[in-house]
């Protein structure tokens, strides 16, 4: 293929790319609203928590974020768990955490003002800096290489997000989970951005569906990337993926085949 033809076709992926980007976005204007009952949902461990909380450290959090937390942070609660959290504010966060995980919780908070020694505790460790800053995250992995869970409810500017992910979704460990709070607006940048790394959950690598392909490095480090209002979810993976294989089980086959666009 020609230099021309390969930008003619680059051209072409990218604009099919931009126009189902609109389709997308216009159909999802236009979906009709599911009718569910109108009964409240029983409120789970943390939102119980946050309806009693009336005092002490400010606690600001979207109601519906609750059962997220709950669906993905469940399976470390008693256990000894690491976490990062971008965004101390007035501390309540903190509070919340050490009640919900249990006694074996490590803390790590980051924000800009020095004012968050105050929340230091033998569970407890703050680091004061711009989450956008390289240095700020070099010092901070120094002190501490790997954790099990990330949580970014820091300044939600898209520059703020992007540099803390790639600074430390590469410590992350196996099975654990990076949480960003406040995308807020379908046009948010970081969406776009966390668009075209969820398209890395797709790519195929060596091989073919007989054979099996071999996963990519991204594929063999993120299970799963989930995307909820205002919030994006990333899963790193707990066990190894070393192949990727379409297995035909049966005897009765169509005598016709079928192509993938890969």
């Amino acid at each position: 293929m020609s230099s021309v033809s390969k930008i003619r076709a680059q051209a072409s992926r990218w604009y099919h790319l931009a126009r189902n980007f609109r389709a997308g976005l216009a159909f999802g204007k236009r979906l009709p609203a599911t009718q569910l009952p109108v009964t409240p949902a029983t409120p789970g461990v943390l939102e119980e928590y946050f309806d009693e909380h009336r005092t002490g450290p400010g606690l600001w959090k979207w109601r519906h974020y609750f059962p997220v937390y709950e669906r993905h942070f469940s399976r470390f609660v008693g256990t000894e768990v690491h976490i990062v959290e971008i965004g101390v504010h007035s501390g309540g966060s903190l509070r919340m955490w050490k009640e919900y995980f249990g006694e074996n919780v490590h803390l790590y908070g980051i924000d800009l003002r020095p004012e968050i020694h105050a929340y230091e505790d033998a569970n407890t460790r703050v680091f004061v800096g711009d989450q956008s800053d390289p240095a700020l995250w070099e010092r901070f992995l120094r002190e501490v290489p790997e954790f099990d869970i990330i949580i970014d409810d820091g300044g939600h500017m898209a520059h703020q997000q992007i540099a803390t992910l790639e600074a430390l979704l590469p410590h992350l460990r196996p099975g654990g989970v990076y949480l960003c709070e406040d995308v807020i607006s379908g046009f948010h940048a970081f969406h776009g951005y966390i668009d075209g790394l969820a398209r890395n959950l797709h790519a195929t690598g060596p091989g073919d569906e007989e054979q099996g392909r071999q996963p990519t490095n991204f594929q063999r480090a993120v299970d799963s990337i989930h995307l909820y209002p205002y919030v994006v979810v990333i899963e790193k993976r707990s066990e190894a993926l070393d192949q990727m294989i379409a297995e035909k089980h049966g005897t009765e086959w169509q005598p016709f085949g079928h192509k993938h666009l890969l």
